[in-house]
């Protein structure tokens, strides 16, 4: 693969993973039956602003951690296999991997730090950095998207009723569109957030910056409901980021397989614990002058 693209996959997988987990595609990007049809609707007809938050919050506020063992990380040239492990609020580990090459990326992060790995790094190093560094850091005014938007990425974000909120607006085929001013350290955002119309599953983020430009998309889809405790939640998850002029367009898709939602914890903190991989030193990212370093050309591993 080309080294440029993937050292920007890289950079975006890394800013999602900086705060815990928190793509232009659109909302009927999987056609498929609604497995929900024989469900009673959570929203009426027309519902009202605050009838949608409080539906949309109910479910996602509810998944405190879920895991994902059989994931697949895909983008334009390479497919890793992958596992994910996320706990509210800032602690998350994704690993991606081959059959044939092992480990390839491992990015996390726990109550203090986020960090990440890549295996074709040069040179080889393991970056992190502690989140009250990353507030203030350079490295935050580099990333074309605030990571802390990312976090909601999953469709299992939460709307705060302190934001100013407009909608919501009625789209085609039901669905539901809400428009959300934020201060951002990067500036005045809008996110549109579209939503489906009878239970309240987000279907559709897109991020657009202070001059109306395209900055992010994301779309979730495929849900499921879990037996167990009935929340909703996205098995596929679909990230967009289109060309500016210092990186180029960017789309990853991660597919999460049969996820467990609040699954059992105990025993779990090593996931939350920084790896030391042999050869590939501790390097502080947010210590001033420090970049990631480049990454080499490889040929596609699909």
């Amino acid at each position: 693969m080309h080294g440029r693209r993937y050292q920007a996959a890289t950079l975006l997988l890394t800013a999602v993973g900086l705060v815990g987990l928190s793509g232009a595609s659109c909302p009927g990007l999987w056609p498929r039956p609604d497995p929900f049809a024989n469900l009673p609707p959570l929203l009426p007809p027309t519902p009202s602003l605050e009838q949608v938050i409080q539906v949309v919050n109910a479910n996602n506020s509810q998944i405190r951690a879920f895991s994902a063992r059989n994931a697949t990380l895909s983008g334009t040239d390479f497919t890793l296999q992958a596992t994910v492990y996320f706990e509210r609020p800032m602690r998350l580990r994704l690993r991606g991997q081959t059959s044939l090459t092992g480990p390839e990326i491992d990015l996390g992060s726990n109550d203090e730090l986020f960090w990440f790995w890549v295996r074709r790094n040069q040179p080889p190093a393991t970056y992190y950095c502690r989140h009250e560094q990353f507030v203030a850091s350079p490295v935050r005014q580099n990333l074309p998207v605030d990571p802390y938007w990312l976090v909601e990425a999953m469709g299992i974000a939460e709307f705060d009723p302190a934001l100013p909120h407009q909608g919501p607006f009625l789209l085609p085929g039901g669905q539901l569109e809400i428009r959300t001013v934020r201060e951002t350290a990067n500036g005045t955002m809008m996110k549109v957030t579209v939503i489906d119309g009878k239970h309240g599953l987000i279907l559709q983020q897109r991020l657009y910056d202070g001059r109306n430009q395209l900055v992010a998309t994301s779309t979730t889809g495929r849900y499921r409901r879990d037996p167990a405790s009935g929340l909703f939640m996205p098995r596929v998850v679909q990230i967009h980021s289109p060309a500016t002029a210092n990186s180029p367009a960017l789309s990853l898709e991660l597919q999460l397989g049969n996820v467990q939602i609040n699954p059992p914890t105990l025993g779990m903190e090593q996931l939350w614990v920084m790896p030391l991989y042999e050869n590939s030193p501790p390097v502080d990212l947010c210590r001033p002058g420090v970049a990631p370093g480049s990454v080499m050309p490889t040929a596609s591993r699909r």
